[in-house]
């Protein structure tokens, strides 16, 4: 069975979007900082890029990162050439859907979760995007890693990760990676409990 991975990049006040998010700043303003790691990098930043994507075999994400972040991704999605199907949790479908593209939108994280899992077979399926879906998926136990990429960037306000009273438990966690490049640094967690 597939490994379900949370991966996503974070400043180091715990931010995953700066202030000012709309679909033509999608990341906020200053917010593609975040990104920096995986498209301006070192050679290690890469490699752990393309480790990550070679075991990838299907996305999961919330609606509002599809419509923040549809017009870089047009039909291919975040993988780009690698074409991963993508599950868009989300209560209804957009007017406008790219031509031959690798979404498709489902109500609720579960069922997203369960086509995400028959697609990826023994591959990882990563779970993007945002903050508020990842609360929900890690709230109903759903994930079974934590990958985040560090980046050290002070927004001072935006989207936070995790929020106050956001989990009713203790998740406990494992390391099973820690990296440290010039661009980030690169942790991942097993969920214990």
């Amino acid at each position: 069975m597939s490994t379900v991975v949370f991966d996503i990049s974070v400043s180091l006040d715990g931010f995953i979007a700066a202030s000012g998010m709309t679909p033509d700043e999608g990341m906020g303003i200053g917010g593609e900082a975040l990104h920096d790691w995986a498209f301006a990098g070192g050679d290690r930043d890469r490699e752990l890029l393309e480790q990550a994507g070679a075991r990838l075999g299907a996305v999961v994400c919330g609606r509002r990162t599809y419509d923040n972040s549809i017009k870089w991704w047009a039909a291919d999605g975040p993988t780009g050439p690698a074409r991963i199907p993508v599950q868009v949790v989300s209560h209804s479908t957009p007017d406008t859907v790219p031509e031959g593209g690798v979404y498709t939108f489902v109500g609720d994280i579960r069922t997203a979760l369960d086509a995400a899992r028959r697609t990826a077979g023994e591959q990882d399926v990563g779970i993007m995007g945002g903050a508020d879906i990842a609360r929900q998926y890690l709230r109903a136990g759903l994930v079974d890693e934590i990958s985040l990429h560090i980046v050290p960037v002070l927004f001072g306000s935006g989207t936070p990760l995790f929020e106050a009273s956001w989990l009713d438990r203790h998740v406990r966690l494992e390391r099973v990676q820690a990296i440290e490049t010039d661009a980030a640094t690169h942790l991942r967690f097993r969920v214990v409990t």
